[in-house]
Parts: C-alpha cells; structure tokens; sequence
C-alpha cells in the first residue's frame, strides 16, 4: 500500500524544440507544491508543469493533474511504479510517469482523475488532496 497525494493544480505535458532555451518562468517563483520536470533528447525538450507555466512556444498537451507518492522512497526500492501504473492499466486509464531522487508521480488525464484515484484505492492506495 502506498500513500499518494493529489497535488492542486493542473499539469501540461509539453514538447519544445531542441535547442531551445527554457523561459525563465519554468524555475522562477515556485511555491512549495508546484514540480516542474526537463529531460532533454537529441529529438527534443519534453517539460512537465503546472499549466500556468508552460512555455509559450512549446507543443502542449493539458489537462492532466499529479499524483506523488507521499516520500521519500529510496532509490533501492522497487515496483512502486508498478503498484500505481497497474491498476491505472488495468482501470484503462493512461498515464505519464516520472521520477525524482526522492519519490515516484504519475499523471492522469483531468478528465479521468475519479477513475484513476477510484483504481489506486481499490488497490489498496491512500490518495489524498
């Protein structure tokens, strides 16, 4: 069982260019709740953050809200992923997944959040937020 919390704001999945530099609204004035997640490839930037941040020029898909589990979970840890993607599969519900040094997020389409949090708690997951 793993605690999940709903964090309060929707999220965008965004593309940019390669090559192109970040606006500095990605990394300026964030509060205590928001993430904001870059992974740079030859094909491209992908950016993950609130929907209010994202940048101007990138391609964007919106409307997903996040879930974190509670953490830190050590890196030694394995499955949790899994435990999470699972039932979303399992519930049909599509997911975005990433990862930071101290803890696991999924996003999941705003429009399906009853049925992603329903899934995740009829695995036995606390979701709260």
């Amino acid at each position: 069982m793993l605690d999940v919390d709903l964090l309060p704001e929707e999220y965008a999945v965004c593309r940019m260019a390669a090559g192109t530099a970040l606006p500095p609204a990605l990394s300026s004035g964030l509060n205590h709740a928001d993430v904001v997640t870059v992974s740079w490839t030859t094909d491209g930037i992908s950016v993950i953050c609130p929907l209010d941040r994202a940048p101007e020029q990138a391609v964007v898909e919106t409307a997903w809200r996040c879930l974190r589990v509670s953490g830190p979970i050590g890196l030694a840890v394995t499955g949790t992923l899994a435990a999470l993607v699972d039932p979303l599969a399992g519930a049909r519900v599509n997911a975005v997944a990433f990862s930071t040094f101290d803890t696991d997020y999924l996003l999941v389409p705003a429009v399906r959040l009853d049925e992603a949090t329903t899934a995740l708690e009829r695995a036995g997951h606390r979701v709260s937020g």
